[in-house]
């Protein structure tokens, strides 16, 4: 499905009039202070986006695909730089005051201003190419599991060791240019429950009684997010009858992946009778959300998405950019689950939680 001009709210989001609903978690400022000086919140946030400006260069400078790369690079770093200290100094400069949807908007903004489409490009092929290869591994593990709710943790764990590969965060870029990052390790090395939202087992308890007609799941990352994390995840809703709609962005932006990506891996995954190692997949639909940022304003989607949500009873905002950073608080009109890893210290302070920690929101909408 390609993605219409018009963007619709996401239908099973309950009005913004009925809940208040505002993409962002973390409130940066609030009404009694000074619209005209950063608050103590914004300039932290304002200086982690500074700190991501190095490994943006640097991805920008190697991209094969633009003209003049080394020079637009260093041009987009000085630009994005002098801009997020115009906020510092006046938070309503640039369409301010400051969120984690306008300070993403405004990188992206410069990027595709000066001929950079997706600088990620190269090691999202790559990390897809790896983590193709270890999918039926994967799935063999975690099929080979037979008590139910054990195997949905294995699962949920392996959602969570996937969503690791976030170059968004400079801190884990750092890690992965110089060691890559292993999807088996990272699952055994999780941070012990309780997490800092921990609705597993209550999920679990549901997951052993219930069967939903239809899931939504908004994706995050390439590589071994998607592929080892929320495919054999999504695959498991398919084999209990669910009908599952992934949700991928329109354009690219960090290393999350892209709806045209996500087409071309379910057709390398599939045998030759379309299953994934056995599941039918022909209750597994790929949609375009119409979304080309990191996070996500569930007020404004396509209207294709708009469409196949309407009837469902399961949504899913995967990954610290739409699950937690924004819609964490996001009440929906049937069962939503967000789920991802906390990557940020900022977020981690603001959760009251650790680095790392993950976070399993679970809301069960009972009909009266």
């Amino acid at each position: 499905m390609e993605t219409c001009s018009e963007m619709v709210a996401f239908p099973q989001l309950i009005t913004p009039i009925e809940s208040n609903y505002r993409a962002c978690t973390i409130p940066y400022r609030f009404p009694s202070d000074n619209p005209r000086k950063a608050t103590p919140t914004e300039i932290s946030w304002i200086n982690l986006f500074l700190n991501s400006v190095p490994s943006f260069r640097q991805r920008a400078e190697s991209d094969s695909t633009a003209t003049d790369a080394p020079a637009k690079a260093e041009k987009f770093a000085q630009r994005y730089t002098e801009i997020l200290e115009d906020i510092k100094r006046d938070p309503e400069s640039h369409g301010g005051p400051p969120d984690c949807v306008l300070l993403c908007r405004l990188r992206e903004q410069i990027l595709r201003e000066l001929g950079f489409r997706d600088i990620f490009k190269k090691v999202k092929d790559e990390e897809n190419a790896k983590a193709i290869s270890l999918f039926e591994n994967v799935v063999r593990l975690n099929d080979a599991i037979e008590d139910g709710s054990k195997r949905l943790e294995s699962l949920v764990r392996g959602i969570f060791a996937g969503n690791i590969f976030d170059l968004g965060s400079a801190q884990l870029a750092e890690v992965f240019a110089k060691d890559g990052m292993s999807f088996l390790a990272s699952c055994q090395n999780l941070v012990p429950r309780p997490w800092v939202i921990d609705d597993l087992d209550t999920f679990t308890l549901k997951w052993s009684r219930k069967s939903w007609k239809k899931a939504i799941i908004f994706v995050d990352n390439s590589g071994a997010d998607i592929i080892l994390g929320i495919l054999p995840f999504a695959r498991e809703l398919l084999r209990r009858g669910t009908q599952v709609v992934l949700a991928a962005n329109d354009l690219p932006s960090i290393n999350d992946v892209t709806y045209p990506e996500l087409v071309e891996i379910i057709s390398k995954l599939k045998d030759e009778k379309g299953q994934l190692f056995g599941v039918d997949t022909f209750n597994l639909l790929i949609a375009n959300s119409g979304n080309d940022l990191p996070v996500i304003d569930l007020a404004s989607v396509s209207q294709e998405l708009a469409y196949l949500a309407s009837d469902a009873d399961l949504v899913i905002l995967e990954g610290m950019g739409r699950g937690i950073e924004t819609n964490l608080y996001a009440q929906f009109k049937c069962d939503s689950l967000k789920i991802g890893m906390v990557k940020h210290p900022e977020v981690a302070q603001f959760l009251g939680g650790r680095l790392y920690d993950c976070v399993f929101k679970y809301n069960e909408v009972v009909s009266g």
